[in-house]
């Protein structure tokens, strides 16, 4: 299987020897032109001085014969490395600057169209040029007048084309070197950096193995001069520290689970072991049966509330649950229900709200739920004869709700914890079958899902949960 980064080098391999390629076609083509156009105009300023001379000499009807004339024509030709023929009129090659006796492109003749089309004005004749000289030829024609118009000759001055494109070819050679050379140099440096770009990735990938197979202290290292690495780099480990947080959380959780689920099933299985046995009399048993009928519905409440703030955590509080009620109202109503509680220990009750009411807009019974859930934790833990307080107050647009009791003050160490679930801050607390360690992570829970807050304080033996609400 290739990787990823063997592909990319593939494809980036194949695009940068398209691109040579194709750069090298266009600039050989390019600089043919040049050097084409470059010798045409070469070609057209010897033409110009070649008429120069012509019309130095044209004073005499046989100037071409004179030996004065053809040898200064020969040392021009010399001079300028081209070759030079003077052609009559119609076109027919009279003298060759170049071989002045017996010259093989005598007798040989321009079209007569070419001819008649060069008296227009100087133009390019390489098709006319090849055709005389029997090769591929870059030539400029010039036609030479008398004063009054009338025809005198055609210079034609022409260069061999494979002198230009072996120039063009050299430079093309040259290019494909220099091409080579990097592609060379692409395909030994690559693998040094493919695998230092890999390598941050691959160390990553032993990594999430490691953490699929449960190491969650596993770390990825960190410093990569790429920024895209560096952010992944940082994002893995913050999602390792998180996934190893939700364990050690979900080992909490089951051990609680388990802690709390084990006692009363330990104590349903000892009074039903007993009763089948005969150990526990039968005039016993209903006492017996009611303790496992206790335990049973203490067990109920424990996966009821459960589930309850599970459903709440992944659902939220439907739009549908949400009214205007007065929670002075409410507050009340859930205070009476522990009236025999509080008057069984002897409570003082403290009281401070609007005398008007106070409305407020959310889950009236979930808000009960905190109510009763506050109100409960406090009398469980206040002491005998001490004092519940309830205080309700319009703070702008929300309704502050503290429900506070007397007793031993928590310690600030424990103060952070006491709305995670199972959390007791009197571990000796475990042989309460009244409570299951719910209660305040499910205040917690519910009040977060109104988007509103809820914290506690404890000093001088007084401690206070306080919750907020969106006030109408």
């Amino acid at each position: 299987m290739k990787s990823t980064f063997r592909r990319q080098l593939t494809l980036i391999l194949v695009l940068l020897t398209l691109s040579l390629l194709i750069t090298g076609v266009v600039s050989h083509d390019l600089l043919e032109q040049q050097l084409t156009d470059e010798e045409e105009a070469k070609l057209a300023k010897t033409a110009e001085s070649v008429a120069v001379l012509v019309d130095a000499y044209s004073n005499s009807f046989s100037f071409f014969s004179t030996w004065e004339f053809r040898t200064n024509l020969s040392v021009a030709a010399t001079a300028s490395g081209r070759d030079i023929l003077i052609c009559s009129p119609t076109g027919e090659v009279l003298f060759c600057a170049n071989d002045k006796q017996n010259c093989r492109h005598l007798q040989r003749s321009l079209p007569e169209s070419t001819a008649a089309r060069i008296f227009t004005g100087m133009q390019a004749a390489n098709a006319a040029a090849g055709r005389i000289y029997g090769d591929e030829r870059i030539s400029m024609a010039l036609p030479v007048t008398y004063a009054d118009g009338t025809p005198v000759c055609i210079i034609l001055v022409s260069a061999e084309a494979e002198a230009v494109s072996e120039l063009s070819a050299k430079s093309l050679r040259i290019f494909a070197m220099i091409a080579v050379v990097v592609l060379v140099l692409v395909l030994l440096t690559a693998p040094f950096f493919t695998r230092r770009e890999a390598r941050p990735i691959r160390e990553m990938a032993m990594a999430a193995r490691s953490i699929a197979h449960g190491n969650f202290t596993t770390r990825v290292p960190t410093g990569h001069r790429n920024e895209e690495l560096e952010e992944l780099a940082v994002a893995f480990n913050n999602m390792t520290v998180s996934l190893q947080h939700a364990e050690i959380v979900r080992q909490e959780f089951v051990a609680n689970v388990s802690h709390e689920l084990k006692t009363p099933m330990t104590t349903i299985s000892g009074y039903l072991d007993g009763m089948l046995d005969g150990t526990i009399p039968a005039e016993k048993q209903p006492q017996y049966m009611e303790l496992v009928s206790t335990e049973v519905r203490r067990l109920s409440r424990l996966v009821r509330n459960m589930l309850d703030v599970s459903r709440l955590r992944d659902q939220g509080i439907p739009a549908d649950r949400m009214s205007d009620f007065d929670i002075c109202e409410s507050a009340g109503q859930a205070l009476l229900s522990f009236e025999q509680r509080i008057n069984r220990k002897g409570l003082n009750v403290d009281i401070d709200m609007p005398d008007l009411g106070l409305t407020v807009h959310a889950a009236a019974d979930l808000v009960t739920q905190v109510l009763y859930n506050l109100l409960d934790n406090a009398v469980k833990f206040i002491d005998e004869g001490g004092t519940l307080s309830i205080r309700i107050q319009r703070q702008g647009p929300r309704a502050v709700i503290t429900v506070g009791n007397t007793g031993p003050t928590i310690p600030p160490s424990e103060l952070p914890l006491l709305f995670d679930r199972f959390h007791k801050t009197d571990k000796s607390r475990s042989t309460d079958r009244d409570g299951v360690g719910l209660g305040l992570y499910i205040v917690k829970t519910i009040v977060l899902a109104h988007g509103e807050d809820v914290y506690v304080s404890s000093h001088n033996n007084q401690t206070n949960f306080i919750f907020t609400l969106h006030a109408k």
